[in-house]
């Protein structure tokens, strides 16, 4: 099936080493659905929160569709996560564990239908984010003395 990809989440990967995804359905009203054809998301300072056996997305805004009027929504919502008990027992499991959260990765169609791509991750300590970008600046040196060495 193919896969469009509306939003991204920049932060996740900066602030956490994620260690698991999967992939949930989001229950969304008409308008927001309108709103997301035309890529009007932010998925920035979003989370993932368990509540009484659900999984709530908090923090994701999709901006009000010009044409709504009364039928538009609060953009920052909490928006339910559509998953089954058996994967909500896993992550309900995995995050009791010391550190770990629930990042919403990113947003995409599958045909017609929204998802979001939620992982497990450990929190970044300050030092691992210094070498991650240390590591991406020492790629990114090779990269430009290849492409200098090929062009001579």
């Amino acid at each position: 099936m193919n896969t469009k990809l509306i939003a991204k989440n920049p932060t996740a990967y900066h602030n956490y080493t994620i260690e698991n995804k999967l992939e949930a359905g989001i229950v969304l009203s008409g308008t927001e659905i309108k709103s997301i054809r035309s890529g009007k998301v932010n998925m920035k300072d979003c989370y993932a929160i368990i509540k009484n056996g659900e999984v709530f997305i908090v923090g994701m805004h999709i901006s009000p569709y010009e044409h709504g009027n009364i039928f538009n929504k609060d953009p920052l919502r909490n928006r339910k996560l559509l998953l089954n008990k058996r994967e909500i027992n896993k992550l309900i499991g995995l995050t009791k564990q010391k550190g770990y959260s629930l990042v919403p990765i990113s947003m995409y169609f599958k045909g017609s239908f929204v998802k979001i791509e939620l992982g497990v991750g450990k929190g970044k300590k300050l030092y691992d984010k210094r070498q991650d970008i240390a590591k991406k600046d020492a790629e990114r040196r090779m990269n430009q003395a290849m492409k200098e060495k090929n062009r001579n």
